[in-house]
């Protein structure tokens, strides 16, 4: 799977993260994701799962601090 080094950066730090192998996270993401391929599947799930940190409330959770509007 090619995937730019920052990615790659990503997915170690999701890893450290949940507490979990990088091939158990490859494999869940392939088992949730839908249509296309392996690498679409990983960065898509990589900008998702940095999104939901951005939320008002994952923000807050991650130790942020409130969102200002």
């Amino acid at each position: 799977m090619r995937l730019e080094p920052e990615i790659w950066d990503a997915l170690a730090e999701i890893c450290e993260r949940e507490k979990v192998q990088l091939g158990t996270l490859i494999r869940d993401i392939e088992a949730t994701s839908g249509a296309g391929g392996r690498t679409s599947a990983v960065r898509v799930y990589v900008v998702r799962y940095f999104r939901d940190a951005a939320t008002p409330v994952g923000h807050r959770d991650a130790g942020h601090g409130d969102l200002q509007d």
